[in-house]
């Protein structure tokens, strides 16, 4: 980066950065640390979704199907958009009249001890593969800049920034800062495609026929596009992460319409990546690994100054997102293992803080050893959460549901994930079988053992 773009990122990170640390020593106690006190409104937990699910690692996965397969990668964000829709209609009320601890925690609630454990440990299982697919992504967008340091050091630098904007406050500082990224990323993206809409061609290399719709379909198949829409439909509506947040809000009516409000806005901002990363393939410029796609389009195609504040906002929307994630790791450890009588506003936040360092270690080694390919594992770590979808949905909307049956289900499920992965692989579209005969399949499976082996009326008092 030049000067100005260097001191442009360090000015965006600095206020943001002070931002999340603002009146952070005034957050004791732990339900401040994890939940905001649970009076969040609609705007800011509007923001703070929008940022949680808005992060670099599907910001350069889906940058990079556009630089690959053109403008028929335009069809990914409603995978975004149908899937929070979904939680909007189906579970967000529904978290928010719960109110508690960790999504795990309603499965110890309305099953019992055992299979609350049993989906804690799944849920923790995907998440820290989830936060260090995160840490992934954000060594792919900033190794361009800093190509002398390895992985590791270039990780360790970056997630020292985060601890140091948001570990001390926890959610309310996450909030804070997420509220002003967002304003920022809806300024910055439709520059973006429209800098690279200007930019003259470079004919680097041929751009193909991206404009083909029958080209794109061989390429990227609609069958993917579907079987992706429904796994993020049936593993949205159990993330910790966003659950974590609607705890925080000031009522179930706040919930709904954030999620619904969020939706909208991530489906706008991952288009228009979309977009600009396929113009930058249309005008011919080349890329020597398509998950560099976006990073190369920054550098090359943006007028100085403007680059600075595109890196820093990609740091900032991972760096959130993995705070998110953390919290809500650190929320599902106190809530489902490490209970307390006392009331929550009674109890220190240190907890919550040696639980976050925790995790962030664990996610920083895995990030460095085990991820490779950013979709792939991404993908792969919802497996886990999918399997619970029949435990919740049931536990929300059917009396009749037994502990037998949501076992089953989740075992059923974790069989069809995992067995479509290595008996069909990501070449024969594994996703396909997996969402469209596996989850059905997991459904049936709990609602016939449901009825075959009806709840107990003292399991269903509780």
């Amino acid at each position: 980066m030049s000067i100005l773009d260097f001191l442009i990122f360090c000015l965006v990170i600095g206020v943001l950065v002070a931002i999340g640390i603002y009146k952070s020593k005034y957050i004791h106690s732990e339900s401040a640390y994890l939940f905001a006190e649970r009076e969040t409104k609609w705007l800011a937990l509007s923001c703070t979704l929008v940022m949680t699910e808005f992060n670099s690692a599907t910001l350069i996965s889906f940058s990079s199907l556009g630089y690959l397969w053109g403008f028929w990668a335009l069809t990914l964000p409603f995978i975004f958009l149908v899937g929070l829709l979904f939680y909007a209609v189906t579970v967000a009320k529904k978290w928010k009249e719960f109110d508690g601890m960790s999504v795990a925690g309603f499965f110890t609630v309305k099953y019992g001890k055992n299979l609350g454990t049993t989906a804690s440990l799944l849920l923790l299982m995907a998440m820290i593969g989830f936060s260090a697919v995160y840490i992934k992504s954000l060594i792919l967008l900033f190794q361009p800049i800093f190509p002398t340091l390895n992985s590791w050091i270039l990780s360790c630098l970056l997630l020292s920034i985060i601890f140091i904007m948001s570990i001390r406050g926890g959610l309310k500082a996450i909030i804070r800062t997420d509220t002003l990224s967002t304003f920022l990323l809806l300024i910055f993206f439709p520059l973006l495609a429209f800098f690279m809409w200007k930019v003259p061609p470079s004919f680097e290399v041929d751009p193909g026929n991206i404009f083909s719709i029958a080209a794109g379909q061989k390429i990227l198949p609609i069958r993917f596009i579907i079987s992706l829409t429904v796994l993020t439909m049936f593993t949205y509506i159990l993330a910790p992460w966003y659950g974590q947040k609607i705890f925080s809000a000031k009522s179930s009516k706040v919930a709904f319409w954030s999620v619904f409000t969020a939706a909208i806005v991530i489906f706008f901002l991952y288009g228009l990546a979309i977009f600009a990363t396929a113009l930058f393939r249309y005008k011919g410029f080349g890329c020597p690994q398509s998950e560099f796609a976006l990073p190369h389009l920054i550098q090359r195609c943006l007028p100085f100054g403007f680059k600075g504040l595109a890196y820093a906002l990609l740091f900032i929307s991972s760096a959130t997102t993995l705070t998110g994630v953390w919290s809500a790791m650190s929320a599902m450890l106190i809530g489902d293992f490490l209970k307390s009588e006392k009331n929550q506003k009674e109890i220190s936040c240190n907890r919550s803080i040696y639980a976050t360092i925790f995790f962030a270690i664990l996610s920083f080694i895995l990030a460095n050893t085990l991820i490779d390919s950013v979709l792939d594992k991404m993908i792969l770590a919802n497996i886990p959460v999918a399997a619970l979808s029949f435990g919740l949905l049931a536990g929300f909307y059917w009396k009749k549901v037994s502990y037998q049956g949501v076992y089953l289900s989740i075992v059923t499920g974790s069989i069809c994930g995992i067995g479509s992965y290595y008996i069909f692989g990501q070449a024969g579209n594994y996703t396909w079988y997996w969402t469209i005969y596996g989850i059905p399949l997991t459904f049936l499976v709990g609602t016939l053992t449901s009825l075959l082996l009806p709840p107990k009326p003292l399991l269903q008092t509780n």
